[in-house]
């Protein structure tokens, strides 16, 4: 039940409101008034919530954050970011609220166990950086990123101390000050109906993509030059300072659930019937994902974003890979990604079938000589930049 509450309010997120009429009609004189005043409180909750004190780290500060909910990429960029830095050798630590069951703070830390990467989990980010930062010290601005100093890769890692600080879906979590301002734009379904949460996918009106340094358009190749020229459209209305980046999901490899550690090559897909299942924002990107790969057969089970599978979801998935082998007279393969993994690594092992994870990354898309060395040089230029302009902060714990 609370399952299809949630796919219901998803759906009616992405209805515009000249097709309001066309619904039901206990949803049309209901369900859509009670969304759009549950709507408004949540705009005014947001705006006093922008009231409160904001604290200053001693390291760089990178937000991750997006305008709407789900499916823009935050946290593969939050991956890429984390890769960058290291290979930069800058001990990165990732601050993460883990909503819902925590499955984005264990998939980063199982994809980034082989780095200097450190993982904060907490609603409160802010008290969760500096419990971190007094453990592991850290290295200020001037001597990780400044033109002036430029200390050995090896050296700055070797010390163990944090570098730079990324703010997983930081965009409205407003009890830290940051030096980047990264915002994540779906290209597939970029505003929804433009109303806020829960009446549509909105946390935050278009306007405040001016506190945008840089936006990324996620899912850029999967959408039409017509989508992303409206796209840049809108972000050029509302920050047109603001560097803009395109970006996808390439997949790497599969690995069994069972077997976590072992990779199997993509193109063992290839002329196979495959069942995908996933509870992510963006299920659209997985399918076409996947169909590039050549099965022979897709078909799909999508559930809301964050959902854990239960008894009843199972039972469901074992009867829908049944009666694909049974059509097709061959094995069938549940695939999965990998946050649905992660959320719950255990869940899947009792079906009797095949089950693999997609393994992916995210990839700064080369975009009118805008790649990932440009991409990663922008954000190194801004913290230069915002570095000079404040002064060392020495009082940075707690009251």
């Amino acid at each position: 039940m609370e399952e299809k509450a949630r796919q219901l309010v998803a759906r009616l997120a992405a209805t515009p409101d000249s097709a309001v009429r066309y619904l039901p009609f206990v949803h049309r004189v209901l369900t859509v008034p009670l969304l759009s005043a549950a709507s408004a409180v949540l705009r005014l909750t947001l705006l006093l919530s922008r009231l409160r004190p904001r604290r200053a780290l001693p390291v760089p500060v990178v937000s991750v954050g997006n305008l709407t909910w789900g499916g823009s990429g935050k946290t593969p960029m939050v991956d890429f970011l984390a890769r960058s830095f290291h290979r930069l050798g800058i001990s990165p630590l990732l601050l993460t609220r883990g909503y819902a069951g925590g499955d984005e703070p264990k998939m980063l830390r199982r994809r980034l166990s082989d780095t200097s990467a450190k993982i904060g989990v907490g609603a409160n980010r802010a008290a969760v950086a500096f419990s971190m930062l007094r453990k592991y010290g850290y290295i200020h601005h001037s001597k990780t990123f400044c033109a002036e100093s430029k200390p050995s890769s090896t050296s700055k890692l070797q010390s163990g101390k944090i570098g730079v600080a990324i703010l997983d879906d930081g965009m409205q979590h407003w009890s830290l000050l940051r030096d980047v301002e990264i915002v994540m734009v779906n290209g597939l379904a970029p505003w929804g109906n433009t109303h806020f949460i829960p009446r549509g996918p909105m946390r935050e009106p278009l306007s405040a993509l001016g506190r945008a340094d840089i936006v990324v358009i996620h899912n850029a190749d999967l959408a039409s030059e017509v989508q992303l020229k409206a796209i840049r459209s809108t972000i050029e209305e509302n920050a047109a300072t603001c560097s803009v980046f395109y970006s996808r999901l390439v997949p790497s490899h599969i690995f069994e659930v069972k077997k976590p550690l072992g990779k199997i090559p993509l193109n063992v897909l290839n002329d196979k019937i495959v069942l995908c299942v996933s509870a992510i924002g963006c299920p659209n990107a997985f399918i076409h994902t996947v169909r590039e790969m050549g099965p022979l057969k897709i078909d799909r089970i999508d559930f809301s974003d964050h959902h854990f599978f239960n008894a009843h979801d199972l039972k469901i998935i074992q009867e829908t890979v049944r009666n694909l082998m049974d059509q097709h007279g061959k094995d069938a393969i549940i695939l999965i990604t990998e946050k649905d993994y992660d959320r719950d690594p255990e869940a899947l092992t009792t079906l009797d079938a095949k089950v693999w994870v997609l393994s992916s990354s995210l990839q700064i898309m080369p975009h009118k000589e805008q790649g990932e060395n440009e991409f990663m040089r922008k954000v190194k230029e801004i913290i230069m930049i915002t570095g000079r302009a404040k002064p060392h902060v020495v009082d940075w714990t707690p009251s």
